[in-house]
C-alpha cells in the first residue's frame, strides 16, 4: 500500500474542506491518519458484503419456490456488486484489491460480525433482510455524506438496494406470521435469534468506541454508535407490530423524559467474541472464502493473460 503523508499546506486545504463540509476527493492531499480510517472502514465494509454473500447464497437452492430462489439469487448478486463498488472506491487510497483480499483470507481485516451466526431455516433469509439489512440502511443512509467522494457516492446505489432487500426480508416475514402455527414459531425464532447481533452491528457504545470521535471530526460518520441504534430500535417498534412477532427485549418501552427507547444491556462479551473469530460460523466463513480465492486462480490469470495479449495486438497495430 501507497502512504502518502500530507504537507503543511494540503493540511490547511484538507482542513478547510471538512470545515465546509465538501468532498475530500482522490487528489486531495489529506493526513495519513484519515486514508488509514478510509482503508480500514472502507475494506471491512467491502469484505461484509463478501463474506455476507455466504448466509443467505446457502438458501438459493432451497428456497421455497421458483420466485423466492430468484429473489435471493438477485440479492446475492447485489451484495457482489456492492462489494465491488467498495473495493474500487477503497482502491483510490493507494491500496490494491489483491492486498485486501490477503488481508481477509489471512484473517488480518474484519467484517462484520452478524454474518457469523448460522441461517438454519427458511426464516432466516427473512430475518436477515428485515433486522441486519434494516441496520445496513440506518448506518449507511448516512455514509452518503461521508467526507470522502468515492465512498459517499458508492453508497448512494448500494443503499438504493439495501432498501430493496430490507422489504424483501420484511415481506418473507409477514408472509410467514400469517402462515400456520409453524411457520409463525419459525418466523420468532428467527427474529429471537437476529435481533441482539443486529443491534452489535452499530459497533460498541460510544464511550468504549475507539474510532467514533475521530470518525465523527472527519465527517466520515455522521451519528455516533448510540444514535444509530436508537434511530433502528425506533424504526422496528412498529414494524414489529405489523408483522406481529415480539422484539426479544422485556425491558424495550418509550421513555418520555429522553424521547428514546429503554432497552435491555446488550451482551458486549458476545460480541467481542464473535469478533475475536470465536462466532459459531467464524472459520467457515473465511475458509469458504479462502477456497472461492483459491479455486478461482485460474479465472484470474486466463483474465490476465488474454489482457496481455489483447495489449500486444494494439502495440502491434
Amino acid at each position: 500500500m501507497t502512504t502518502v503523508t500530507s504537507t503543511d499546506d494540503e493540511q490547511r486545504a484538507f482542513d478547510a474542506l471538512i470545515d465546509a463540509d465538501a468532498r475530500i476527493e482522490p487528489r486531495d492531499g489529506m493526513p495519513d491518519d484519515y486514508r488509514k480510517t478510509l482503508i480500514r472502514q472502507m475494506s471491512q465494509h467491502a469484505h461484509s458484503e463478501i463474506i455476507g454473500m455466504q448466509p443467505e447464497g446457502n438458501w438459493i437452492t432451497r428456497a421455497p419456490s421458483l420466485q423466492r430462489k430468484a429473489i435471493l439469487m438477485a440479492k446475492v448478486q447485489d451484495e457482489a456488486g456492492h462489494g465491488l463498488y467498495l473495493y474500487s472506491a477503497t482502491q483510490t487510497l493507494g491500496i490494491t484489491r489483491d492486498e485486501m483480499t490477503e488481508q481477509l483470507i489471512e484473517g488480518r481485516a474484519k467484517y462484520s460480525s452478524i454474518f457469523n451466526y448460522p441461517t438454519p431455516t427458511w426464516a432466516d433469509m427473512g430475518a436477515i433482510g428485515w433486522l441486519v439489512d434494516g441496520a445496513a440502511i440506518v448506518n449507511q443512509v448516512p455514509l452518503c455524506r461521508c467526507s470522502y467522494g468515492p465512498y459517499a457516492r458508492a453508497m448512494v446505489r448500494i443503499c438504493k438496494e439495501e432498501s430493496f432487500h430490507q422489504r424483501q426480508g420484511f415481506e418473507i416475514l409477514l408472509t410467514l406470521m400469517q402462515g400456520t402455527d409453524a411457520q409463525k414459531q419459525m418466523a420468532q425464532d428467527a427474529v429471537d435469534r437476529w435481533y441482539w447481533p443486529s443491534l452489535m452491528m452499530f459497533g460498541p457504545p460510544d464511550d468504549e468506541s475507539p474510532n467514533s470521535a475521530r470518525s465523527m471530526a472527519w465527517k466520515i460518520k455522521r451519528f455516533s454508535n448510540d444514535e444509530l441504534r436508537q434511530r433502528f430500535v425506533g424504526m422496528l417498534v412498529p414494524q414489529a407490530e405489523v408483522l406481529g412477532v415480539t422484539l426479544p427485549d422485556p425491558n424495550l418501552r418509550w421513555n418520555d423524559d429522553t424521547q428514546q427507547y429503554d432497552m435491555s444491556p446488550i451482551d458486549w462479551d458476545e460480541f467481542m467474541a464473535v469478533l475475536k473469530g470465536h462466532g459459531p460460523m467464524n472459520a467457515v466463513r473465511i475458509q469458504t472464502r479462502r477456497d472461492a480465492h483459491e479455486g478461482g486462480a485460474w479465472v484470474r490469470e486466463a483474465a490476465a493473460e488474454y489482457a496481455r495479449k489483447q495489449q500486444q495486438k494494439e502495440q502491434a497495430a
